[in-house]
């Protein structure tokens, strides 16, 4: 299993859009082949950072995502709503109980 966490700061006035239009793609992202998970997470002090994470079936499965009109599409709506460049880890998973 191969993880994603993405960190993303967004504009104030910006944030219902953002989540306007990830309601619409959560579905097709997490039923993307290769997506086993997704979750999108909210900061409690700082409310304009929000975090993806997902699990993968395989690191090629995220980078097939990461080449598809999906995630070009998802990401052109995404990335103008910033206030700060995206940040990402690929993690393995090391003990989960």
């Amino acid at each position: 299993m191969f993880i994603r966490i993405v960190k993303m700061e967004f504009q104030p006035a910006k944030i219902d859009a953002f989540l306007q239009n990830f309601e619409l793609v959560k579905e097709k992202i997490r039923y993307f082949p290769g997506c086993h998970h997704l979750e999108l997470y909210r900061d409690k002090t700082n409310t304009n950072i929000f975090f993806t994470y997902s699990k993968w079936e395989e690191e090629a499965a995220l980078e097939a995502y990461r080449n598809s009109a999906l995630f070009k599409s998802v990401w052109s709506q995404t990335k103008p709503k910033f206030s700060k460049k995206a940040e990402a880890w690929s993690v393995d998973a090391i003990v989960s109980l």
